[in-house]
């Protein structure tokens, strides 16, 4: 299956969560995209100790199309 992801906004657990359900479509085989609009380019200075946003961000861009 063929996913995309449009994030847009600059919430840690909303940009967290989004990410996390990407990884686990790449893990289940699926064709997944994410694309970081608006206020979502700044994930790299977003992330907090409970929602490591750059970590699953590391982990998506291993198998994933990722586009800022």
């Amino acid at each position: 299956m063929k996913v995309l992801f449009i994030i847009t906004t600059d919430d840690a657990e909303t940009m967290y969560n989004a990410l996390r359900m990407a990884n686990v479509g790449v893990k289940k085989g699926d064709e997944v995209s994410v694309f970081m609009l608006g206020k979502a380019v700044t994930y790299e200075s977003i992330g907090t100790g409970d929602f490591d946003v750059v970590g699953q961000v590391e982990q998506f861009t291993d198998e994933g199309d990722f586009y800022v």
